[in-house]
């Protein structure tokens, strides 16, 4: 039963990381960089998930990383995002 509690929760988990892959996927013409990095891991311990994510277009600037991690004694996890818009001439 806990490892199929560890299978949910880490497919639930990874959801974030590949809408943001998608995200980058989906580049503008013109300016564009992106970086995105992630990781995973399920063990013996527990399962978790991790990914920072950077990109630079013609709408503006963003940046986010996060982590989640799921173990017997519960679910934790970590989010910080920020950007910047500016209108395109």
């Amino acid at each position: 039963m806990r490892a199929l509690k560890r299978v949910v929760a880490v497919g639930a988990l990874t959801v974030p990381l590949v809408i943001g892959c998608a995200g980058l996927a989906s580049a503008q013409e013109g300016l564009d960089a992106s970086f995105g990095k992630g990781l995973f891991i399920a063990n013996e311990n527990g399962a978790g998930v991790a990914s920072t994510q950077s990109s630079v277009s013609p709408d503006g600037v963003s940046h986010a990383d996060f982590w989640i991690w799921a173990d017997d004694t519960g679910v934790y996890g970590s989010f910080t995002g920020s950007g910047a818009t500016w209108q395109s001439e």
